[in-house]
């Protein structure tokens, strides 16, 4: 299945305040859209952020904002996804207060309502001038504590729509109104000021509960921002000079001491060290660093200090990129979230239907306009879809901090759900399955020890550009050369040269078949030594084999297991590859596929992840450079990149180690973050689905069950903190 794409556009980000619920966001999302230029535009409750697309010639980012301000709500254009972070920490702390203030106040009037209106008169104890105390009491629950709801029903109205402050607003003020007329007029009728006082009450905790809860789901973006350092040691006129972070240019020269914070993304001049990069990687192991080796800011070193040159600073540091990639997630909208959002749009107006429905069929058939009031005000509070609009942002935004945390950054909520329903998976060879460069891995004696062998073929090697040269220099690293003379290359044969007065010649089969050496008795070891896929390299002197070294790329460790995972996961894997067949399939048997593409040009990869793109999902994971267009191409682009700056850019899902083994515990994220989804989706709409007729009375005549405002108002409050205590239950989930 294809999703749509973000329309083409000019893309901005806006921080929205006042948002009271999850229809806030449907609301200014429909003022957005109708906005003459804006091609896309979503409100993610959760974050209070708006990502629109938009046409720049025919409308600004200035009449965005205005769009916003003009249904109600505040705006503010997000340029430093940091300090972005920081706001919306802040705004979170905000309203957790703002709605603790008013529960406690709301609670101090609340508690002698409950006492003198239900307690005590249950046990038939008489309070003078009850009704009176309790109007009192009522009073600045209704218009003081809930004033916001007010507020944001005449927002609603301006807008001729309705949402969660509306149905709060209309049950409430229904209770509260009648209740003031029967003391005044009519005290026979009864009075539900604690109906009222309670039902506010309760929704205040609930918002309360909430918002401390959705604090909680956004805790990994915002450990990641106080992970950078603030101030930086650098090397000014030879003197050490302590800056602020903020002030360090492209080009500095940086001093780390041991213990200290890497200030920004750099190169090593000078000195070594061993560094604790699992912010990045969530690999524990410190890494070993050394001069020319890149280093990571806000990443923390262990051991030695070093010194280092800036090469990206502020907003381009790998750190900030991460954030902005987790916010952009954490902002997206998954496809399953249009349903809520529809949903969402026409339940508020169908809910108050409903309710007026239920008050005149109760009132008509004589129950009494108390009974028929009780009922109409429950269908009203029990009905907030609040817990609907939280489902799908809150578990995004719980799974993509998961996968932080694990080094596994997920681009959006697209990413996530394509990912948990993959057809098939491509796994490209080199750099993925494999190292990604050669290593020695036989060597073989036939006139001489081993030792010699190596020797002499590194001595010849070391004047040699050939990538296979490194892998047997690298080997023999701790071994003495022998000086060569007459060095002479031969293309697609070897190398030949002079060890003292000894020529050598070092290379293929074709290189010796031509010095006419006789290698017959050896020929079947070289073959099943080239059928475990490893490059022979024959060395010989004097028309005499002295000896082999096999070379190749060799397999990492995970590869085996991440393929045995992908496949228990029910996907299809399949191996692609630049390298002749017998090579590849080689390496296929080891790992464990058994579907291999092989002698693929890599402008010809994107072609094999159409192919199979025709029975299903694709996702493509490579190392995020010569694979970029295949990985464009699958439905989900891992690039696997140790953090490199293409990785960054490239693919759905960025793998921040290369280690294989992730790429399966991406695909179990996503299939546990959209388990989370429809389980929130599920119990959202159970509580509504359930709740309504119960409220309204259908069972009434048959049970005798009624479900009262004040039971009405808890369900609704924990329905919104159960979904997004759902969706926390994902910290705890083992990849």
């Amino acid at each position: 299945m294809e999703y749509p794409k973000m329309a083409n556009g000019k893309k901005a980000d806006v921080h929205i305040s006042g948002m009271h619920c999850a229809s806030c966001a449907v609301s200014i999302t429909k003022a957005l859209k109708k906005q003459e230029g804006v091609l896309d535009a979503y409100v993610n409750y959760s974050t209070a952020k708006a990502t629109i697309t938009f046409d720049e010639k025919k409308i600004q980012e200035e009449g965005l904002l205005a769009a916003v301000k003009h249904v109600g709500y505040g705006a503010e254009l997000v340029t430093d996804e940091t300090s972005s972070v920081k706001k919306q920490e802040s705004d979170m702390v905000r309203e957790r207060d703002f709605y603790k203030r008013r529960f406690m106040v709301s609670l101090i009037f609340a508690i002698p309502t409950v006492v003198i209106g239900t307690i005590l008169m249950q046990f038939g104890i008489e309070v003078p001038f009850a009704e009176y105390i309790l109007w009192v009491l009522a009073t600045p629950v209704q218009f003081v504590v809930g004033w916001p709801f007010y507020v944001g029903t005449w927002s609603a109205l301006k807008r001729r729509s309705a949402n969660m402050d509306s149905l709060i607003a209309i049950g409430t003020s229904t209770a509260y109104f009648y209740s003031f007329y029967a003391v005044l007029f009519n005290p026979s009728l009864g009075q539900y000021f604690e109906v009222s006082s309670i039902l506010i009450t309760l929704v205040v905790m609930g918002k309360w509960l909430e918002a401390v809860a959705k604090g909680k789901t956004s805790e990994a973006i915002q450990k990641l921002v106080g992970m950078s350092p603030k101030i930086a040691t650098v090397i000014l006129d030879g003197k050490e000079v302590k800056i602020p972070v903020d002030d360090v240019k492209t080009g500095d020269v940086l001093l780390v001491k041991p213990g200290e914070k890497i200030p920004v993304d750099g190169v090593i001049l000078d000195g070594h060290s061993s560094i604790d990069e699992s912010m990045v990687t969530g690999e524990s192991m410190p890494v070993e660093k050394t001069k020319r080796d890149m280093v990571i800011g806000a990443t923390i070193n262990k051991v030695g200090s070093f010194t280092f040159r800036a090469t990206k600073v502020g907003a381009n540091t790998t750190l900030a990129r991460i954030i902005k990639l987790i916010e952009d997630a954490q902002g997206s909208r998954a496809p399953i979230q249009r349903f809520a959002d529809a949903v969402s749009a026409y339940f508020v107006p169908i809910v108050i239907a409903i309710s007026s429905v239920t008050f005149f069929i109760w009132f008509s058939i004589g129950a009494g306009t108390s009974f028929a009031l009780l009922t109409a005000v429950a269908v009203l509070v029990i009905a907030c879809p609040c817990a609907l609009g939280l489902a799908t942002p809150t578990a995004i935004m719980v799974g993509t901090g998961k996968g932080a945390k694990s080094g596994i950054l997920i681009k959006g909520g697209e990413a996530l759900e394509t990912a948990h329903k993959l057809y098939a998976i491509i796994l490209d060879k080199t750099g993925t399955i494999t190292h990604g460069h050669p290593e020695v891995t036989d060597i073989i004696a036939v006139k001489e020890k081993k030792d010699t062998v190596l020797r002499i073929a590194a001595s010849l090697e070391k004047s040699s550009e050939h990538p296979l040269a490194e892998a047997i220099v690298k080997k023999a690293k701790n071994i003495h050369f022998g000086k060569v003379t007459g060095f002479n290359a031969v293309p697609g044969y070897g190398i030949e040269g002079k060890i003292g007065n000894v020529s050598y010649a070092f290379g293929n089969i074709k290189l010796l078949q031509r010095e006419k050496v006789d290698f017959k008795a050896y020929k079947k070891q070289i073959e099943a030594l080239e059928e475990e896929g490893k490059t022979v390299m024959l060395l010989a002197s004097k028309k005499q084999l002295l000896g082999m070294i096999a070379v190749a790329d060799t397999i990492k460790e995970s590869s085996p297991k991440a393929v045995a995972q992908l496949k228990e996961l029910g996907i299809n894997v399949y191996m692609i590859t630049g390298d002749n067949e017998r090579t590849a399939n080689a390496i296929a048997r080891k790992v464990g596929i058994e579907n291999v593409f092989a002698d693929v040009l890599p402008e010809q990869k994107a072609n094999y992840v159409k192919k199979l793109q025709k029975e299903g999902a694709v996702a493509m994971v490579g190392d995020g450079i010569n694979d970029a267009p295949a990985l464009a191409q699958a439905d989900i682009g891992i690039a696997m990149g140790s953090g490199t700056d293409v990785a960054l850019e490239t693919g759905n899902i960025v793998l921040m180690r290369d280690d294989l083994e992730d790429v399966p515990r991406a695909i179990k994220l996503s299939k546990m973050t959209i388990a989370k989804i429809k389980q929130n989706m599920f119990w959202a709409l159970f509580y509504n689905v359930l709740g309504i007729p119960i409220a309204a009375g259908v069972l009434y005549p048959f049970t005798g069950w009624l479900l009262s405002p004040i039971i009405a108002g808890g369900a609704m409050a924990l329905s919104s903190v159960s979904v997004v205590a759902n969706a926390l239950l994902l910290q705890r989930k083992k990849l």
